[in-house]
């Protein structure tokens, strides 16, 4: 068998064998060898155990034999019927011969590796509805974490934003997860309330294939009432802010007493804004039984403590944060601190990139940044914490149909944000802590496009530029500021503008009601809109500048589900 895997030996050459003749002709196994299972190992779905011979030649792990069964007890029919007509099996009466040839012809076809999702104890649901959502192989994150999540064991993973870490966790959390019990039985805390609706919208996803999950978020900038009823009828899972978890647990609207697992997701950004005793508080009226899982961009001393005080005998893993050069390329500009708003303005303009994010420290600078860009006539968003939640929704909506060029933000305010194909990154200040940068930087470069990251470095943040340096173990690519020239093509505008609809989810408003709206009697063509997001009591659509005025007129004179609503120009 050159270029394959050897069989065994001892199958093909003994002749038919007690089991059965169909078994001394299984040579041609293709997995790669692993441990031999017991003779005993019981099969779902017969009453008999797997024959040695078979489990021999096939020399396959007992997760992969779990994996074939499942998928066999439905997924995998025509299996079974290959398995019956083969030459083989005629004239064999025994059912169970036709059910692990079956195992046998699935195995073959099957390569589990070390990336896999399939090489884990998950059940046949999960593997398909991975397979569905698009998860071939594991991310480095994920095949490291996984293994020990699914173990029980307590674990610190070190993993920088983008890694795939919430799609570990949230398989892990799910595992254990027993659906008749509608207590909480998995916690998930988050700095922001972006990230937490972002991290509970992909544990929905993961739960599909699971029976009535229920997943709560439970943040500030919303009122108590509706987050009480919703805990009321019961949750599997809730993710949410430190500070409204622990408002809760007060209120006693929130019990933990059934907790499984709890997960502290991008604990430094926690600490960073001040929750360590919120989150020790939190964790002191949780089952000591629990499973505690950590995910951090970094390793400060307050995770140190969290881990110390609150965690058992935990498991470290940690992914490299560096990105690849050639998907990113990193200039920096040395300038004066007097400089710093128009050098924003001659980036953008000498760039012209499609979308962008321009980090800064405070809300101060943030509101600076877009009051200077916005005078220059550009177009410009600002994120901080301040906001109130409605004009968050506002902004992140805006910048991700397309219909704003740059978003200002804070560090804590952009954590956790999904954003797409983000063509640059700009550090309107170097960042203090040089793992931060790396972070910034990596927002950018997805999905195998190609980002840049321009950061503007005043005489006082040397020091700061050494250190990125000596991380990325590299010279950094300073260049000439006055190299920088506002190109020509008219003001940096977004092509799409966004149209704010006063109904929402509570109103029963969807997408396809927009939509339908505007293709209808708005007369606009579908490639036209771009994407529609829909909050609880308003929604966004974003449409073609230059049909813009066409469709507000339009649904402002019109109706939506048999409804006048009122409209209007953001």
């Amino acid at each position: 068998m050159a270029g394959g895997y050897p069989h065994n030996p001892a199958v093909s050459q003994a002749g038919p064998s007690p089991d059965g003749p169909c078994y001394t002709s299984l040579r041609a196994a293709t997995l790669e060898p692993q441990p031999r299972l017991p003779a005993g190992i019981f099969l779902p779905g017969s009453r008999a155990h797997a024959p040695r011979s078979l489990l021999d030649s096939v020399g396959v792990t007992g997760t992969a034999i779990r994996i074939a069964h499942d998928h066999l007890l439905g997924l995998y029919e025509p299996l079974r019927e290959q398995a019956r007509s083969h030459d083989l099996y005629r004239g064999v009466r025994s059912g169970w011969r036709v059910i692990h040839y079956a195992t046998f012809l699935f195995c073959r076809s099957t390569v589990v590796t070390n990336t896999a999702f399939n090489s884990l104890p998950l059940s046949a649901a999960m593997l398909a509805n991975l397979e569905s959502l698009g998860y071939a192989e594991m991310t480095p994150i994920q095949a490291q974490s996984l293994p020990v999540i699914l173990k029980g064991m307590d674990l610190i993973a070190q993993a920088k934003t983008g890694s795939g870490k919430t799609a570990a966790f949230g398989i892990g959390l799910l595992n254990p997860i027993n659906p008749r019990f509608f207590g909480c039985q998995a916690l998930v805390m988050c700095p922001t309330r972006e990230l937490a609706d972002q991290v509970a919208k992909e544990i929905r996803r993961l739960a599909r294939s699971e029976d009535n999950i229920k997943v709560l978020t439970l943040c500030g900038g919303v009122s108590f009432g509706p987050q009480i009823g919703s805990l009321e009828h019961g949750a599997h899972i809730i993710v949410g802010t430190p500070g409204r978890i622990q408002q809760h647990l007060r209120k006693g609207s929130l019990v933990l007493d059934g907790l499984n697992t709890l997960i502290l997701d991008e604990a430094d950004r926690m600490l960073d804004m001040g929750f360590y005793d919120a989150i020790a508080d939190i964790i002191e009226q949780t089952p000591q039984r629990r499973q505690t899982l950590l995910f951090s961009a970094t390793y400060p001393v307050g995770i140190k403590q969290l881990s110390s005080k609150f965690m058992r005998d935990p498991q470290t893993v940690k992914v490299e944060a560096l990105h690849a050069d050639s998907q990113i390329e990193q200039i920096f500009y040395e300038i004066s601190p007097e400089q710093r708003l128009e050098a924003v303005v001659k980036v953008l303009g000498h760039f012209r990139p499609a979308s962008c994010v321009a980090f800064c420290f405070t809300k101060q600078q943030v509101q600076e940044v877009v009051d200077h860009l916005t005078a220059k006539g550009m177009s410009a968003v600002g994120l901080h914490g301040d906001l109130e939640q409605r004009d968050r929704d506002q902004v992140l909506a805006m910048f991700a149909n397309r219909s704003t060029s740059v978003l200002v933000a804070t560090d804590v305010a952009a954590r956790g944000l999904d954003i797409d194909a983000l063509d640059m990154v700009i550090n309107v200040e170097l960042a203090r802590d040089s793992e931060i940068h790396i972070h910034r930087v990596g927002r950018t470069g997805r999905a195998g496009e190609k980002g840049i990251a321009v950061s503007l470095v005043a005489p006082s943040e040397s020091q700061r530029a050494r250190a990125i340096e000596e991380l990325q173990k590299a010279p950094l690519n300073w260049q000439q500021y006055d190299q920088l020239s506002i190109k020509e093509g008219g003001k940096l505008l977004p092509t799409m503008t966004t149209l704010c609809i006063g109904s929402g989810r509570k109103d029963k408003l969807r997408p396809g009601d927009i939509l339908g709206a505007l293709t209808g009697e708005a007369g606009i063509a579908g490639t036209q809109v771009g994407k529609i997001a829909i909050f609880d009591f308003q929604a966004y659509v974003a449409v073609e500048r230059s049909m813009a005025k066409q469709a507000l007129e339009r649904l402002n004179n019109g109706k939506i589900k048999g409804k006048s609503l009122r409209v209007r120009i953001l």
